[in-house]
C-alpha cells in the first residue's frame, strides 16, 4: 500500500498534467530479470512505457521500474500485466 501511496504522490506533484481518471498501479516481480520479461512483454504488445534505469552505482543501468503511459487501451495493458500481483 505505500508503494502506490507514493505512486499516487508523484503522479499528484507532477508539474505535468494527467489526464482526470489517470490511475497509479504498483505491480511486483521478483527482479530486474522478471521485469525484463515484463518490458518485452509490453513492447510485443505495442505499450507505450518508459523504462526507469538506475543511474548511479551501485546499480548502473539496472532496471528498477516500468511506467506505462496514459492510454485508452487497457486490454494489451491487462493481456501483459494481467497475472502480476499487486504491491
Amino acid at each position: 500500500m505505500l508503494a502506490a501511496q507514493l505512486t499516487h504522490a508523484a503522479g499528484e506533484s507532477s508539474p505535468g498534467r494527467l489526464a482526470s481518471g489517470t490511475r497509479a498501479v504498483v505491480l511486483a516481480v521478483d527482479g530486474e530479470c522478471a521485469l525484463a520479461l515484463v518490458e518485452e512483454r509490453l513492447h510485443v504488445a505495442g505499450v507505450d512505457h518508459v523504462a526507469i534505469r538506475e543511474p548511479d552505482l551501485p546499480w548502473a543501468g539496472a532496471l528498477m521500474a516500468i511506467g506505462i503511459v496514459p492510454a485508452h487501451e487497457r486490454a494489451a495493458i491487462r493481456r501483459a500485466l494481467g497475472r502480476l500481483p499487486l504491491l
